[in-house]
């Protein structure tokens, strides 16, 4: 790969990933219709444009945007050119990308680990699709933390998301438990208790957290139920509270 890489969507994600790849000796392609490429990024008219002579393509759009800029940029790709999706997207939606794109590109799924704009180029990301090796070489030559998943594009994405299930699952049941406590001026009380629950987390606590649940399910569910009581009598919405005594209604259903 000769070094020039464009990078379609130059938001917050795409920005970082695209000064810090510069500031590496990348030379690099950038285009976003609505903001300016960073200093150094050669700022193209249009996707096309920006991927012509790219080896490698870096979509850091949106889901919603994932089709359209494969659409807009495949013109001006040139067969063999790697076309990595970095979008938050289902794995269906990857896979889609790899068939519409009818082997003129070769897509890969590119799952971002965590935040961007704290760590750029840095940020640990994970690949899957068949030229998924050459790609991670080829990003790390620049200081990205690439780790490559066997699998057909999509597996990267399935990692991503079952583990975003329970950090965004976990991180719901945070909020609506504070605001809960900030109705009832209990803040500082639950703020602490949640704080040492967290920090005494250890090994064995995904275990201790399944089997209580199905050990103590239709209790655990009148629990939940008086819960989402309180949440209403305090004015605050029990999203999680009654989806949480939902699935532990399950539970009892299948202990029966």
């Amino acid at each position: 790969m000769s070094g020039t890489i464009a990078v379609l969507g130059l938001g917050e994600a795409g920005g970082a990933i695209a000064r810090d790849l510069h500031r590496a000796g990348a030379h690099v392609r950038g285009y976003d219709p609505r903001v300016t490429a960073p200093d150094g990024v050669f700022d193209a008219a249009d996707a096309a444009e920006a991927c012509a002579g790219a080896d490698i393509v870096l979509s850091v759009n949106s889901a919603a945007d994932a089709r359209d800029a494969l659409a807009q940029g495949l013109p001006g790709c040139a067969p063999g050119t790697v076309w990595a999706d970095l979008n938050t997207a289902s794995p269906g939606l990857k896979a889609d990308l790899h068939r519409l794109a009818e082997g003129r590109v070769e897509v890969l799924d590119v799952a971002i680990m965590a935040p961007v704009p704290q760590r750029g180029l840095a940020t640990p990301m994970t690949v899957s699709g068949t030229v998924a090796t050459d790609f991670a070489v080829a990003l790390r030559s620049y200081g990205a933390v690439v780790d490559v998943i066997d699998g057909p594009v999509g597996t990267a994405a399935t990692h991503k998301l079952l583990r975003s299930v329970f950090y965004k699952g976990l991180a719901a049941a945070v909020v609506e438990a504070l605001a809960a406590a900030h109705a009832a001026g209990l803040d500082e009380w639950l703020r602490g208790n949640i704080t040492q629950e967290l920090v005494r987390a250890d090994a064995s606590t995904v275990e201790r957290l399944v089997t209580g649940s199905v050990t103590h399910a239709v209790r655990r569910t009148h629990e939940m139920e008086a819960a989402a009581e309180l949440l209403a009598d305090l004015g605050v919405p029990a999203r999680v509270t009654l989806a949480s005594r939902d699935w532990l209604a399950d539970l009892a259903a299948r202990s029966d």
